[in-house]
């Protein structure tokens, strides 16, 4: 079972993500703004990060910056989950420092492929 963290300010696809990922056998903190995940992330080291672009008070971009700036976090991998769906953006984003990229809406079944794809190989769910 992976721990992982979700910055996401809509409850909706919070509460989407949070189903798929728990059903697959991981567990998942949401925090709606990226000040709230950056401080947990930084308190509970999780094995994987989702990022919304679009938080109040911090953008994911900027708390991925932070982390790919801090040693401690800076392995810790990241997967985009946005609306934002345009090359730039994608670009930005993985110049940043993020893992992946994923454009909402989103296939829950390919969300959890690619987060198991980017968790470390002991965080991993063998079987379901």
């Amino acid at each position: 079972m992976a721990r992982i963290i979700l910055a996401e300010d809509d409850e909706i696809v919070a509460e989407l993500v949070q189903d798929v990922l728990m059903a697959a056998g991981h567990g998942v903190g949401v925090l709606p703004t990226g000040v709230e995940a950056l401080a947990v992330i930084r308190a509970r080291m999780p094995d994987l990060v989702i990022l919304d672009c679009n938080m109040p008070g911090m953008s994911g971009l900027l708390v991925l910056r932070e982390m790919r700036n801090t040693p401690k976090l800076a392995r810790i991998p990241v997967l985009m989950l946005t609306g934002r769906r345009s090359e730039k953006d994608v670009s930005l984003a993985m110049y940043d420092g993020a893992n992946d990229y994923m454009k909402k809406p989103f296939d829950p079944d390919e969300l959890v492929f690619r987060v198991e794809e980017l968790l470390p190989t002991g965080a991993r769910l063998v079987a379901r």
